[in-house]
């Protein structure tokens, strides 16, 4: 701690003003590339393409969340975030190291350490090399950017389907802070405070710190205890020097700790579901109390399941001013401890009681230099170099009874790219973009298969490759605006590193890279001096090689996981972000159609108790996925909230009334159609009231989640391999699984 507090940091000054439906926008940090135009009211500035500018002058589809919009909605975690991204699956697991992030129906669904995201993410600049970390707290942040579709060129080759860009604030120029606290009637509690402001002349600093402790909303009936629930610690901070006009510096510093509970209930279960197929252990044995259904949330575990986790992240930026560009170097450094456990019998009997548990670690170096010219030139350049060097090890066991192993893996990969973009004005109004990026990869791996003899299996392989972007933009008035683009994206390769890795997996060499080439068309509109935006996106991106987990179930009812390429996925939609404002009333409404399909995989995995008459033939048992929906992607996705005040009369405060609305379609968890993983349409309805300081000192809200009940699963398990090959179908129910109450508040000084 004492290492913490003497290296957590400090930042510049910032300037926000919220706009329309909650986005902010804000002047550049002394910390960000070279500044655009100034700002007005009702634009908003984003780093999409490693420089400030005004979303609206981006070629691409670009989604901004502000910090205030993100509190105003009871988006607390990085997994709320899909709620007000319509664009955006996220899939919390059991375990963190399985959760996956999805952007237009595009995402990772591997269990093996060494495959990367599908959608990266990065805070402040700097990469997130393991994306759990990202699954934390959103205590202080100034907004979120969602960039969709590939992002390769600028971003590298975790962006193949999109990145995600959390800002978090700078520094102030006076001394500042804020202290807000939350409390709901299901027992979570949350406390947090800021601080921020100058040291001496040259010198500032932003310090935030928060803690957030939720009890569950399971309940394990093994031992009366809450499940599903988190205990969870964060600090950010920052700290800025600009002894110059030109030179500044910026160390930042992430720290986070916590432990999760894991409580995963039965919503069907046969009543002939008899553990490992003992006719003497039903579920009234081995599940004692529980009574499965679709609002069930108990569980019988004689293994308290979760995870127990922390992470640094420490970075260091400089940029230098030149005139003629700024250069500025980003080097960064991040580790991260998780150890885990499971009831893998998911029962509370003495026998047999089999679990599993084990550690996970990474570690990442990264170092990108880069050249940025001025922002208001007709030609405009960015160009750099990026090296980043990853390594994950992992431990794992799970036994003594029955799907048994035991084994240790390290993966790594060295990567070094060159990046570069040039934006040409070459006639008022209308801009071509260009952009390339060059880039080398060695992965490598080791093995060690202690359940089989001490089985030692190590490789490496390396590849070369290069994406590209290029667009076309015409400004037909000041703020209509219209584009076209069409992007690459690339995956690396990677070796399939989980339990069943063998010398046949081996002598098959690493799982090919995922490719991808994505057009794109659209229009950027703001109409009545700014407020109201309406922005539409066209796509249609096709993935080749696509990084799959299949499934398969053996004969004794084993489950194995197996990484492959699924031969093509065609996506394409249309996205919706709008966003109006009329006095004190402001409006937010996003929207996301998807037709998602598999265009190629004749060979795929059968799912359990998947019979001939519904398409699993052969030997081994297979099934074709052509023309089947990939998971994650539902058709429809939609997102509405609305935040009005208005001042009561001679009192000295603003009443406030705020509200998010989301819309998901049907869509299945798992990629070989299981229909027990299918979670059907719902829609959730937030709502808050309360009083407001007409300039923003203190806040006081109450408010209601989830106001109708609706019940609906952040995922889904087919757990029929446990349970004599009977119907079992286990939920991972979200935070907001049923209705609940709470009261936030917040002051600033």
């Amino acid at each position: 701690m004492r290492r913490l507090l003497a290296t957590t940091g400090l930042s510049t000054l910032f300037a926000s003003l919220m706009v329309a439906g909650g986005a902010q926008a804000q002047t550049e940090s002394q910390a960000a590339p070279p500044a655009a135009a100034p700002i007005s009211i009702g634009e908003v500035v984003v780093t999409a393409q490693k420089r400030a500018e005004n979303l609206q002058n981006v070629p691409q589809a670009v989604q901004a969340v502000s910090g205030a919009q993100l509190r105003a909605s009871g988006v607390m975690e990085f997994a709320d975030l899909t709620k007000v991204a319509p664009s955006l699956v996220i899939r919390p697991a059991e375990n963190p190291v399985n959760a996956s992030v999805s952007m237009r129906g595009i995402g990772t669904f591997a269990f093996s350490i060494g495959v990367e995201p599908s959608v990266a993410v990065q805070v402040d600049d700097v990469p997130v090399s393991f994306q759990p970390m990202a699954f934390a707290d959103l205590a202080d942040i100034e907004r979120i950017e969602v960039l969709r579709g590939p992002q390769s060129t600028l971003y590298g080759k975790s962006a193949s389907a999109g990145l995600i860009n959390v800002v978090t604030p700078a520094p102030t120029s006076t001394y500042t802070g804020r202290i807000n606290a939350m409390a709901t009637g299901d027992g979570e509690g949350e406390v947090g405070g800021v601080v921020s402001g100058p040291i001496n002349d040259t010198l500032g600093f932003r310090l935030s710190a928060d803690y957030d402790n939720f009890r569950g909303n399971v309940k394990n009936l093994y031992n009366g205890d809450w499940v599903n629930g988190r205990v969870q610690s964060s600090i950010y901070g920052k700290l800025v020097w600009k002894p110059t006009s030109r030179f500044q510096a910026t160390v930042g510093l992430n720290y986070i700790d916590g432990r999760q509970t894991i409580g995963r209930p039965f919503i069907a279960l046969a009543p002939n579901a008899n553990l490992r197929g003992n006719p003497a252990q039903p579920p009234s044995v081995w599940a004692p109390g529980v009574t499965a259904g679709l609002a069930n949330t108990d569980v019988s575990n004689n293994v308290t399941s979760g995870t127990n986790y922390d992470g640094i992240t420490e970075s260091l930026r400089m940029s230098y001013d030149l005139d003629w560009a700024t250069l500025m170097s980003i080097t960064s450094h991040d580790s991260y401890f998780l150890k885990d456990r499971l009831d893998q019998d998911e029962g509370s009997v003495a026998a047999p009681d089999n679990r599993q548990f084990g550690e996970f670690t990474s570690s990442q170096w990264t170092q990108e230099l880069r050249l940025v010219s001025p922002s208001d030139k007709p030609l405009r350049y960015t160009a750099g170099f990026f090296y980043a060097g990853v390594d994950y090890s992992r431990d794992f066991t799970r036994g003594p009874a029955f799907s048994l192993a035991r084994w240790y893996g390290t993966a790594g990969s060295q990567q070094g790219a060159g990046f570069g973009q040039v934006d040409w004005e070459f006639v008022p109004g209308t801009t071509a973009t260009a952009g390339v990026r060059y880039q080398h990869e060695r992965v490598n791996y080791t093995f060690l298969d202690i359940q089989n003899g001490n089985a030692f299996f190590s490789g490496n392989a390396n590849d070369n490759f290069a994406t590209y972007k290029a667009s076309l933009e015409h400004k037909f008035t000041r703020d209509i605006m219209g584009y076209a683009s069409y992007a690459t994206g690339h995956k690396g390769q990677t070796y399939d590193l989980s339990t069943g890795f063998n010398t046949n997996r081996a002598l098959a060499g690493p799982v090919l890279p995922e490719t991808s080439g994505s057009w794109e068309v659209g229009a950027r509109t703001q109409f009545f001096e700014h407020r109201l935006t309406v922005n539409l996106t066209a796509f249609d991106a096709i993935y080749r090689n696509f990084q799959a987990q299949g499934i398969e179930t053996l004969a004794d009812g084993t489950v194995n996981y197996r990484l492959t390429n699924v031969g093509r996925i065609h996506t394409r939609g249309v996205e919706l972000d709008s966003s109006g404002r009329l006095d004190n009333l402001q409006l937010g409404f996003s929207a996301a159609y998807l037709d998602a399909v598999i265009d190629s995989f004749p060979l795929a995995q059968c799912y359990p108790l998947q019979t001939a008459a519904q398409g699993c033939t052969g030997n081994p048992s297979r099934q074709s996925l052509t023309g089947r929906t990939p998971p994650q992607a539902p058709k429809w996705k939609l997102s509405a909230n609305f935040d009005y005040h208005h001042g009561l009369g001679s009192l000295p405060f603003d009443g406030v009334v705020q509200g998010l609305y989301t819309y998901q379609s049907e869509v299945n968890y798992s990629l070989n159609q299981d229909p027990q993983t299918i979670q059907r349409a719902y829609g959730i309805l937030n709502l808050s009231a309360g009083i407001r300081d007409p300039i923003r000192h203190y806040e006081i809200m109450a408010f209601v989640n989830n106001l109708t009940d609706q019940h609906y699963y952040s995922n889904l398990y087919n757990s029929t391999g446990n349970y004599s090959n009977a119907l079992a179908t286990q939920a991972l129910p979200p935070r907001d699984f049923g209705r609940y109450a709470g009261v936030r508040a917040s002051y600033s000084f």
